[in-house]
């Protein structure tokens, strides 16, 4: 493949400016009321009262403020981030849309003066049409972000709710975090689509949402030669064309064989790619093309030491999948957040398993009125990100224990997992890693326990017919049943190694003081699960360190942490043969 910088390369038009870099740019700090914002807050109105006497800073837009990478790093709380450029536009009779790949929390776009897009959410795309906002020549554009991180309605995932990290809460992201663009497009043209491959039949079927009418033609190519015929047909509102491939290449963990896809749609046209795959459950196995593989996942958090929230180049997304898999894992779990597209495309290219998230943290889960507020982001997140083969599950929520002492409202994670399957009947859903399942296709779980016998033997009950996860429900009676679904240790580990000495370091397993240690409690957890049967995968916690939480394979320099025998070992770990496979 051969993939442009643009932002999105899932859905690429060549007709699109990149807006990154400087902006003029100010904000307002706050002590934190909890309330809920609102365009008439408190904040609202110091912003506006600060932007008087014009903007004090440039930023470089797509890092936060409170990253090194934006140039201003401060990481206090940020009630409103304000920012503003001049930007050449040449409409010549086409379509102008305002792209902004994610922006924390509560978003208002103006052009020209003008209101123009008003988006709740820290973690999904906001677009805009503005062809009727810009003119031919110099226009203004103002992004207007509004946050509140101790506001029990606003998803933060690992960002920390106190002024300073603890635990494994990090620095915050407030504002543009990810990249700004312009894109054009003629009167008619492509606003969406899903791509589903069969490999069973060797097809591919596009489902197009469009704007117009017109012909819509769509080609498949594989390493630059195309491959069947074209499908095209008539077309307006939506349109289904299957494609049958002369050559069929299976995407497969460590083979990430990618097609490129072609979309026309009268004058417009958007390139795309996909991969050859299926995902299913059978018994207690997960299978992949009809195969069972087993999970070797590691948890990645997605945080950069430069950009926090945002990679300063694709060599570092890169790295991070790259310096995983040197470790013999086949995957990760994309924990409490909704990464950067450039990531998954890697990902996908790479032939890396990963789950989807969202991060639900911060939220109040005990709260019926958090349905809504969640559903209309999670919504946003599973349209993006549909069409990555790389994606093989989704998973909503994460460790739903008692907020402030309430327990989880059940309906909101049954409603979530039904809307989930309603969107998406290709690939399973874990309703809230961890605990506590209300209604899931996988049971899978979070043990930390670090005595490596206690840990075995648990398990190996759960072979001879034992109950599962006894040792958490014993303190939480009647919080989960568990009905026979396959088995998935989702994090495990998080053994201690300090290599920061500015944090205080945390982390789950303390008492580990030699290279030789951490390797046989390594080898010793990971091992259980490798050699139970009714396990399809694991997820060790975690791929890299982060600020204070100092429990990764690597530093948050994405450094080597021990002598390499220690990786070579941990490597041959987990390559093991697993029981399942």
């Amino acid at each position: 493949m051969n993939i442009s910088q643009h932002p999105n390369p899932q859905f690429e038009r060549e007709a699109f400016v990149l807006l990154n870099g400087e902006w003029k740019f100010d904000y307002t700090k706050a002590v934190r009321s909890g309330k809920t914002l609102s365009k008439d807050s408190g904040e609202a109105v110091a912003a506006r009262e600060a932007l008087k006497n014009g903007y004090r800073y440039t930023i470089n837009v797509p890092f936060c403020i409170q990253s090194c990478l934006s140039g201003i790093g401060e990481t206090g709380f940020i009630a409103t981030a304000v920012y503003k450029k001049t930007v050449n536009i040449a409409k010549n009779g086409r379509r102008v849309f305002l792209n902004i790949g994610a922006a924390d929390y509560l978003t208002t776009v103006l052009v020209n003066g003008k209101p123009c897009a008003r988006h709740r959410g820290g973690y999904t795309p906001i677009r805009a049409e503005i062809t009727d906002f810009v003119t031919d020549g110099d226009n203004e554009i103002f992004i207007y972000c509004e946050d509140n991180e101790k506001s029990p309605y606003i998803c933060r995932g690992k960002q920390s709710e106190k002024l300073k990290s603890h635990g494994c809460d990090y620095t915050r992201t407030t504002g543009i975090w990810q990249s700004v663009y312009l894109e054009y497009t003629p009167a008619s043209y492509i606003k969406n689509f899903r791509i589903y491959p069969d490999i069973n039949d060797g097809s591919v079927t596009v489902i197009s949402e469009l704007s117009g009418s017109g012909r819509l033609e769509i080609e498949a190519f594989y390493d630059g030669k195309k491959v069947g015929s074209s499908a095209t047909g008539n077309a307006s509102g939506y349109c289904i064309l299957k494609l049958m491939l002369d050559d069929v290449q299976l995407w497969e963990a460590g083979n990430g064989r990618l097609y490129d896809l072609k979309l026309s749609f009268g004058k417009d046209e958007v390139k795309s790619y996909f991969g050859m795959r299926s995902v299913e459950l059978k018994g207690m196995k997960f299978l992949i093309n009809g195969k069972s593989v087993f999970q070797r996942l590691v948890l990645d958090q997605g945080f950069y030491k430069k950009g926090i929230y945002t990679a300063e180049n694709d060599e570092e997304l890169l790295n991070d999948i790259k310096i995983s898999k040197a470790l013999g894992f086949n995957g990760a779990r994309l924990h409490q957040k909704v990464f950067d597209p450039r990531f998954l495309y890697f990902c996908d290219r790479e032939g890396y398993l990963v789950w989807g998230e969202y991060p639900n943290w911060g939220l109040d889960y005990s709260n019926p009125r958090s349905v809504d507020i969640f559903l209309s982001e999670w919504k946003e997140a599973l349209e993006r990100d549909f069409n990555h083969p790389s994606i093989i599950g989704w998973c909503p929520f994460n460790e739903t224990w008692d907020y402030k002492g309430r327990k989880q409202y059940d309906p909101l994670l049954a409603t979530v997992y039904d809307f989930t399957k309603s969107l998406d009947i290709t690939r399973p859903c874990i309703d809230t890693s961890g605990n506590f399942h209300v209604k899931t296709d996988i049971f899978d779980l979070h043990d930390y326990r670090y005595k490596t016998d206690e840990f075995k033997k648990s398990y190996d009950r759960f072979i001879s017919g034992g109950e599962l996860y006894q040792h958490v429900l014993n303190d939480n009676p009647g919080r989960q049943v568990y009905g026979g679904q396959p088995v998935f240790m989702s994090e495990y580990g998080g053994i201690k190694w300090e290599t920061d000495k500015q944090h205080k370091a945390w982390g789950y397993g303390n008492d580990v003081t030699t290279g030789e240690e951490f390797f046989e409690r390594y080898r010793g957890l990971t091992e259980a699960l490798l050699g139970n049967e009714k396990f399809f995968g694991f997820c060790y916690t975690q791929l890299y360190d982060i600020e204070q939480e100092q429990n990764g394979l690597y530093s948050y320099e994405r450094k080597e942490k021990f002598p390499k025998d220690i990786y070579e070992r941990i490597k041959a770990v987990n390559t093991g043969k697993a029981a399942i496979e």
